[in-house]
């Protein structure tokens, strides 16, 4: 699990009070749901320059 992907509040009431659950899910104590955090990726706005690939050489 990344730590950097700790939800701040619950998506669904907006309570603070969550709780880690087993396979990254996350316990929100006020209204009982329990939710997973998943970055799909980025999108960049049409005609932005996109960040150098690392793998290239230049």
């Amino acid at each position: 699990m990344n730590e950097r992907a700790t939800p701040f509040h619950c998506p669904y009431c907006g309570d603070e009070d969550l709780r880690p659950e087993e396979g990254g899910a996350w316990l929100c104590s006020s209204c009982r749901r329990v939710f997973s955090v998943k970055l799909i990726g980025l999108r960049f706005p049409d005609g932005a320059p996109a960040a150098p690939d690392a793998t290239s050489e230049g």
